[in-house]
């Protein structure tokens, strides 16, 4: 059975889903809808979908799941108005701007039996499933230490309107922070604690998008633009993680694991695929490359196909999930455990002290090449 899709929040993300939703047979997108309506008439002429407002799609009843694309202040407000009308929901990151509000999510749905899942579902990706498999394995011995790192100068040159990503719920730990931290979850399992310290490099930005219709507007900064971390998990791993906005370049990796036996170079979490590297002790470092396995092989930017870019697939997964009657991977305690792993980041950054995080989550069950390559039927 096809699950059918409402899609709320029409911006500069919902591209990627709507161009990936053909390779899913699982899934079919029949309206959408934003604050904006000629945000949603734009993407309903483009992809053939009927163009409705927000209350008119939450209220349909031939919509099985919504996925909400809305800013992250808005999240909580969708999310429990979907859930409130019977639908599943899947959400982009964070699940929520607030832990409270991400907590009101996943319980609201267990009340309601219905599914929360939430980006990022990079995880399921090619690279990701393979360094999984290794860890656990035992290729590089248990996990001890790490680093995480995304550094770069923000999003006030290329996004139409980078606004949100300088008010509460933005900033890198809120933003791009569920990437590296759902990939370390699901690597490592949960996270006990964190310490860390933070600031913010500039009072303001002046926004240089090329054809941005708000060119030249400066925004007042309303989070920490850059952030370092501490992160202890449950498996006694301790893991290093840099964010931030403030910084021109630089030459560190994306994501490095270091076990008894050995150590694991990572590519950036935020696509589908890339090369693994691993060392055994004191050996050269040998590469495995996951560009022909399923979810793996650069498709994106279209005509250029630099990057592995399936966003669409935890959607996929999870209604694969609901119509099977198990588990999903990208799925509520998860993205609930990683936001309270961001708030725990944030809170910490800004008293200096310890911060304990809860709640906790159990680490999802791995996906194979034979179940992901089912997904696409």
């Amino acid at each position: 059975m096809t699950l059918r899709i409402g899609l709320v929040g029409c911006g500069n993300i919902s591209d990627i889903y709507l161009i990936n939703a053909p390779r899913f047979p699982g899934i079919r997108f029949v309206a959408c809808a934003d604050l904006k309506p000629e945000a949603a008439m734009r993407q309903s002429e483009k992809y053939g979908i009927e163009a409705v407002s927000v209350a008119e799609l939450l209220g349909r009843d031939d919509i099985d799941i919504v996925l909400n694309l809305t800013v992250p202040a808005a999240h909580a407000e969708i999310s429990l108005a979907a859930l409130e009308n019977g639908k599943h929901v899947y959400c982009e990151k964070p699940l929520a701007a607030t832990l409270e509000d991400g907590m009101a999510i996943v319980e609201t749905a267990r009340a309601k039996g219905l599914r929360v899942g939430s980006a990022p579902d990079t995880v399921l990706g090619a690279a990701m499933r393979e360094t999984r498999r290794q860890i656990d394995a035992g290729v590089i011995g248990r996990p001890v230490l790490g680093t995480a790192a995304v550094l770069s100068h923000g999003m006030e040159f290329w996004h139409p309107d980078p606004t949100f990503f300088f008010k509460p719920g933005g900033g890198p730990v809120f933003d791009m922070g569920p990437y590296y931290l759902t990939t370390l979850v699901n690597l490592l399992g949960p996270v006990a604690s964190v310490q860390a310290a933070g600031m913010a490099a500039f009072d303001t930005r002046t926004v240089t998008t090329p054809h941005s219709p708000i060119r030249g507007r400066e925004i007042a900064v309303e989070v920490l633009t850059s952030v370092q971390a501490l992160l202890c998990f449950e498996s006694g791993a301790q893991i290093t993680f840099l964010a931030s906005w403030d910084v021109w370049r630089h030459g560190l990796r994306p994501l490095e694991i270091h076990g008894t036996q050995g150590s694991m170079r990572l590519p950036d979490p935020n696509w589908f695929g890339g090369k693994v590297r691993t060392a055994i002790a004191r050996g050269d470092w040998e590469t495995t490359a996951t560009s022909d396995r399923a979810f793996g092989r650069a498709n994106w930017p279209q005509g250029e196909d630099r990057y592995a870019n399936y966003r669409g697939l935890g959607i996929a997964e999870m209604a694969d999930a609901i119509e099977t009657g198990r588990p999903h991977r990208a799925n509520g305690d998860v993205a609930l455990h990683v936001l309270a792993v961001i708030a725990g980041i944030d809170e910490a950054a800004k008293s200096q002290a310890r911060v304990e995080i809860g709640p906790s989550c159990d680490r999802p069950e791995p996906l194979d090449e034979r179940q992901a390559a089912a997904l696409l039927g």
